[in-house]
């Protein structure tokens, strides 16, 4: 019998409410080693709430999360993010009148990621923005400033930050949203390359012909509780959890 990968994010018990609403509520799942985990669910479900509470963006009420078994719940998030956990966000927060290339190079100042804390010289740097941007299909791109480009290429630019950081573990909100079919086989063939690299990848996604295409496993999440954690076809042909996602719960 083959062995399950190595957990690598452990999530117990977490819990967080705004008002008398429980965003997320009592959620226990792991984030294996070299899996792609699709967060799904109905809107208002907690999935990004369940990110920012991975990320310190929020502190949890309940619970706990462990990465590579040391305690990150409640911890800042500068320094979750020094620990090799990297979150992409819908609204890309990219410096606008930066180039490309200066944009990579932000994230990869000393102190600003894992592998920045080490110190590499400017020359070294630069020499690695140009190896990431190589990766995203943003190397003739490199000298354009993020706010002259397509759709498509600021969330390639997006997903190149992340790649800088040397992170070991991405949470992607909605990174797939709103591209053209060709951008799309560019993004799967991205991710798919990080992951046989050792990245481990949790993704919120609404599309599920994404979410088919590119996820090992799926975690369903309705009204703050997870409802499922299991491979794709046990999930998507699950008849109740497609009722709730489609919007035709009893």
């Amino acid at each position: 019998m083959k062995a399950e990968p190595e957990a690598l994010l452990q999530i117990r018990g977490a819990a967080v409410a705004f008002g008398g609403v429980k965003a997320v509520d009592d959620v226990s799942m792991d984030l294996r080693s070299g899996i792609v985990t699709g967060l799904v669910g109905p809107n208002g479900a907690g999935k990004t709430t369940l990110f920012n509470l991975i990320t310190g963006h929020l502190p949890m009420a309940a619970g706990s999360i462990r990465a590579r078994g040391r305690e990150i719940g409640g911890m800042k998030p500068y320094r979750v993010a020094r620990l090799g956990i990297a979150r992409s966000f819908q609204d890309l927060r990219l410096f606008g009148d930066m180039s490309v290339e200066e944009n990579v190079l932000t994230v990869m100042e000393p102190g600003a990621s894992p592998i920045a804390l080490s110190g590499p010289s400017h020359a070294e740097r630069r020499r690695r923005a140009r190896d990431v941007l190589e990766r995203a299909h943003l190397a003739d791109k490199r000298s354009v400033r993020a706010k002259d480009l397509a759709y498509a290429e600021r969330k390639f630019l997006s997903l190149a930050r992340i790649m800088a950081m040397d992170a070991w573990l991405w949470l992607l909100d909605e990174p797939a949203s709103g591209l053209d079919p060709a951008s799309y086989d560019l993004f799967l063939g991205l991710v798919r390359e990080e992951v046989a690299r050792g990245v481990t990848v949790c993704i919120i996604e609404h599309n599920l012909d994404i979410v088919v295409g590119i996820c090992d496993r799926i975690a369903f999440l309705d009204r703050g509780r997870l409802l499922a954690d299991d491979e794709p076809d046990a999930v998507l042909n699950d008849e109740k959890l497609a009722a709730i996602y489609f919007g035709e719960r009893a």
